[in-house]
């Protein structure tokens, strides 16, 4: 069987998680299925004027994360996906100093997560042994919008909207090489028939510049209730852990990116246990990772 390469989120905002998780995935591989992989984790530390997407909050040092992802030869990706960058922000000395970090610090290559033409060719001329996603922000609903992107050398993966996930014909007619760039957005739990997408993402990237301008209000019909990974597996677009092993793997797509950077550490836990951990082994990985027996939930 093929192997799923999983692209997890939180790399400064669960930084705590990953330095339990990691020791266990290497120590106890049998708790985990042989057919998968951890292909990069991504995310961004709080305040950095190149974010998009999500509003980063993470904490950690960056060099502890990229310690961290060295030991365990994984790949860090920065997300870098402001859609409304100008040349001016270029200059910005935190995210310019992250780059530096991470394209010289040695081991497994290192990526971003870019939306903007203007940052990629900046990243690309100023730190080359980088490489570069194409960031489902910039919601590529259209497959031919799609193949176009994935024709483009300068990406070496590309992630779609979620509402292509289940075009399989169009899929299938793939070549390998469009195929191996294909990074399937997994979990998400955005409305299927959502038309503000691109607004939504816009936002936080105008957030992430320091800019006012009112609050995004989501129009979905169940907005209000929030991420739930329950009405994520619900939704048209999901992808589980069965899915992978028997449709996507088997049609030669091995790329699968879960979100959740902006949720909690137990709910990205759970993304951890459903996508990679063998049920009967599942209990084990929480033992090992919170549970004891004088732990009080209420």
């Amino acid at each position: 069987m093929n192997t799923a390469y999983f692209h997890l989120p939180g790399l400064f905002e669960f930084y705590e998680l990953y330095r339990v998780f990691l020791p266990l995935f290497r120590e106890h591989r049998e708790y985990f299925f042989d057919w998968c992989e951890i292909g990069s984790i991504y995310g961004a530390p709080a305040d950095c004027l190149w974010g998009g997407g999500r509003a980063g909050f993470g904490e950690a040092s960056p060099r502890d994360v990229l310690a961290l992802m060295q030991e365990y030869g994984i790949s860090a990706r920065l997300t870098f996906s402001n859609s409304l960058l100008r040349e001016e922000h270029l200059s910005d000395r935190k995210c310019n100093a992250l780059c530096r970090l991470f394209a010289e610090g040695g081991g497994v290559q290192n990526g971003v997560i870019v939306h903007s033409d203007l940052l990629l060719e900046y990243l690309a001329q100023r730190w080359p042994g980088l490489y570069f996603v194409s960031s489902t922000t910039k919601v590529l609903t259209d497959f031919r919008e799609l193949k176009s992107e994935l024709d483009r050398a300068d990406f070496r993966y590309v992630v779609p909207d979620f509402r292509l996930n289940r075009q399989f014909d169009a899929l299938s007619a793939l070549t390998q090489a469009q195929k191996d760039k294909v990074e399937f957005l997994c979990n998400e739990c955005c409305w299927f028939g959502c038309t503000d997408r691109k607004r939504c993402y816009e936002t936080v990237s105008r957030m992430n510049l320091g800019e006012v301008c009112p609050e995004h209000r989501c129009a979905a019909p169940d907005a209000d209730g929030g991420y739930r990974f329950s009405k994520a597996m619900k939704n048209p677009g999901f992808i589980g852990v069965r899915d992978i092993e028997d449709i996507y793997l088997p049609m030669g797509f091995s790329q699968f990116k879960i979100e959740g950077r902006s949720l909690g550490s137990a709910l990205v836990l759970e993304f951890l246990l459903h996508y990679m951990t063998r049920p009967e082994y599942q209990l084990n990985v929480r033992e090992e990772i919170y549970l004891d027996n004088t732990l009080d939930l209420f």
